[in-house]
């Protein structure tokens, strides 16, 4: 693979944008708060399932005060077919309490803030802070850590790296439709399993421009 990043970066940039002109997340929300909760949700979960849960949710309680109030397993039982419903009920329902005493309602925006949260991680900080408060962040979740080191941009598993170095290559302006854009083609056209480089604009390109003789390592 061609290691000259000045041909890869506006080359990606092209091409998901070509794809995906309109780069809005799958998760439905209409506050700041439906979207932390969805977020929560969809950890080892769809998006499509995480949308057919949630209107059923905050149709119980759709505020964080409401939230707080509502019995533990009365969320347990609305979320169940999400998975992993224990934990993410109780992080669900922590998150609204803090929310609620400590925020007046209200989500907080700085990243120290939103990370102490029950539940909340890097990731899911990093998806508020660009999604609701008009922040620079690149959340980095499986698909974009895989389609960084497939395309070169990064060679590391550990996904503060890999953001890292997808912060040095690619302009601030461009994160927040970038990181969109980068999880629907991993999951349209560069998937884990079942890879096929002729199905893959980008991979098809970059697989073009080794060196002859030369072989790109796909996992």
């Amino acid at each position: 693979m061609k290691d000259d990043s000045e041909i890869r970066v506006p080359f990606i940039l092209k091409t998901l944008a070509e794809i995906y002109p309109n780069a809005t997340i799958p998760l439905h929300h209409s506050s700041p708060f439906s979207l932390l909760v969805a977020v929560i949700l969809s950890a080892q979960c769809t998006d499509e399932r995480v949308n057919k849960v949630t209107p059923i949710l905050f149709s119980a309680a759709s505020d964080p005060q409401a939230m707080k109030d509502l019995p533990l397993e009365t969320i347990e039982n609305i979320i169940h077919s999400c998975g992993l419903f224990h934990s993410k009920a109780r992080a669900i329902k922590g998150c609204a309490q803090i929310i609620s005493e400590r925020y007046g309602g209200k989500v907080p925006q700085t990243f120290g803030e939103l990370e102490a949260l029950p539940g909340v991680g890097h990731k899911t900080a990093s998806v508020m802070v660009a999604q609701c408060f008009n922040g620079y962040a690149f959340p980095v979740d499986t698909h974009i850590r895989r389609l960084a080191n497939r395309w070169g941009l990064a060679h590391s598993q550990n996904v503060m790296i890999v953001e890292n170095n997808l912060k040095k290559l690619f302009p601030k302006e461009e994160w927040h439709d970038l990181h969109i854009r980068m999880i629907r083609f991993g999951r349209e056209y560069c998937p884990a399993q079942s890879h096929s480089i002729d199905h893959c604009p980008i991979c098809r390109f970059l697989s073009l421009e080794s060196p002859p003789g030369g072989t790109a390592s796909w996992t």
